[in-house]
């Protein structure tokens, strides 16, 4: 079966080797992946060295500017997510990198709840998983469009149940949420890889194809993040 990717490219008035276009698709991907795996590690860092700070973790999570550090990554995602073509692609990196950094200290709260050694086992199964869907999401010709549809109707209803849960504590729907979320956020690494190859079969120029690898790469962290958190509540051991 002939690849969709490179089909789409070649109908939309293009003319090009299959062997230039799939090395420019591989640098493409690495690029998004470079990315993303930079700011996991800077994530991972700016959570380890701030929970090694007792007076910094007591002034995070034990005062109110708390919610400063669980709402500043959502103001970031939403700058990059509507406002990317209004940003120059080095606005883009600067905001994509302060977004990865106050994660870490948003997740800098993991390390008071759960055993390094759990988090660090719970990060390994995570990035196994991940890098299984991801290479499934990339090589397989099957349109996975249907399915990311669904998935996404999927991630409300998580944000739903888990707000409700807020008031309900609930640990059976803690649980259910969970499962699902882990379900969820599994399929759409597949689901997001298939997309960003796809639409880099559109065509870009240099600008646009930065732009693009960068929010690619926003994806599939934030599907990574996801999967970890949910993962966490199942292979954590408290302290």
């Amino acid at each position: 079966m002939a690849d969709p990717t490179f089909q789409r490219y070649a109908t939309a008035g293009h003319t090009i080797d299959r062997g230039y276009f799939d090395e420019g698709l591989r640098q493409h991907m690495l690029r998004v992946y470079n990315y993303m795996g930079g700011g996991l590690l800077l994530t991972g860092l700016v959570a380890f060295l701030v929970s090694t700070n007792v007076a910094l973790m007591q002034t995070l999570f034990g005062t109110p500017l708390k919610w400063v550090v669980m709402l500043a990554p959502l103001a970031f995602v939403m700058v990059l997510s509507f406002g990317i073509n209004r940003l120059s692609f080095a606005a883009a990196q600067g905001v994509f990198w302060a977004y990865c950094a106050t994660m870490g200290l948003s997740m800098a709260a993991i390390f008071l709840v759960f055993t390094k050694s759990s988090i660090a086992l719970t990060f390994f199964v995570t990035a196994s998983m991940f890098l299984a869907m991801s290479l499934y999401g990339y090589t397989t010709k099957r349109d996975l469009t249907g399915m990311g549809s669904f998935l996404m109707m999927g991630v409300f209803g998580l944000i739903i149940a888990s707000l409700a849960n807020i008031f309900f504590q609930s640990s059976a729907l803690q649980f259910a949420v969970s499962v699902l979320g882990v379900l969820i956020f599994t399929g759409l690494t597949a689901y997001d890889t298939q997309t960003i190859k796809q639409m880099y079969a559109e065509g870009y120029d240099r600008d646009s194809a930065g732009k693009l690898a960068l929010m690619g790469a926003l994806s599939l962290y934030l599907d990574f993040i996801n999967l970890f958190q949910f993962l966490l509540s199942f292979l954590g051991d408290r302290e």
